[in-house]
């Protein structure tokens, strides 16, 4: 089983000019559960992300993977522990094909010579498969619609043979469309690769579609957490960000 304890306490974690980008935080990430972290713009959701994944440091606080502290180590480290992520801003090489990007990915995991590098091209049009990009392998990132590079991101990050996937805001700018096999994709994900996944998303109706469990931030702070039917009714939530229209839904 593995886990992630996020400890991020003792008044200060992360300062921007003296605001508190995230106080007072402790989380446990259950690989048997799909976590989501909602929470209004500023609240400090990809602040957590970037402390996790060695971006940014914590001022104070602990991050504990599978038992190991993994605060101020660098990102390529917490890479090859099995911890990645996607970016709200996309992040691709818009010189290089959808494939070499998902190959890029492989870094972590790639020896030297001519058989590894085969084994891992087939690997990466194996990902792109999974994510339904297998026609689009060949062409420019680039040239791709902005949903389809949310799915090369998701498969470079599942190239770096992850045990904990972060994703920022993967539904932004899919249509309706693009929405429904993203909500599939992260149940395959999840339920058939066995990759725990923590999703930070804005579209509440994929979340209560897919989440086991919910973490509200708001103002760098918890301010609830627990089952989405939990989360949705709670009026500090309502208040502070789902709005009295969610209390239906």
């Amino acid at each position: 089983m593995q886990k992630v304890g996020i400890c991020l306490n003792k008044r200060k974690t992360e300062d921007f000019g003296g605001i508190q980008a995230v106080d007072d935080l402790s989380l446990e990430l259950d690989e048997g559960k799909l976590t989501a972290l909602i929470g209004p713009n500023g609240s400090g959701k990809t602040t957590l992300f970037n402390v996790i994944t060695g971006i940014t440091q914590a001022t104070r606080g602990r991050i504990l993977f599978d038992g190991q502290d993994v605060g101020g180590m660098r990102s390529h480290g917490i890479t090859e522990m099995g911890i990645a992520r996607t970016f709200q801003n996309i992040c691709l090489f818009n010189a290089l094909s959808v494939v070499e990007n998902v190959m890029v990915g492989q870094h972590c995991r790639t020896r030297a010579g001519f058989l590894p590098s085969l084994f891992h091209s087939r690997k990466a049009m194996a990902l792109l498969d999974f994510v339904g990009l297998g026609e689009n392998a060949f062409h420019l990132s680039m040239n791709l619609p902005y949903g389809k590079k949310r799915l090369v991101e998701i498969a470079r990050a599942m190239a770096t043979e992850p045990k904990l996937l972060l994703l920022d805001e993967p539904a932004a700018g899919m249509n309706e469309t693009e929405t429904e096999r993203l909500k599939d994709l992260l149940k395959e994900i999840h339920g058939d690769r066995g990759i725990a996944i923590f999703l930070v998303e804005h579209d509440m109706k994929l979340l209560m579609g897919i989440a086991d469990w919910i973490c509200v931030l708001d103002y760098g702070a918890k301010i609830c957490e627990g089952e989405p039917c939990v989360v949705r009714d709670d009026p500090k939530v309502i208040e502070a960000y789902l709005g009295k229209e969610m209390k239906t839904c």
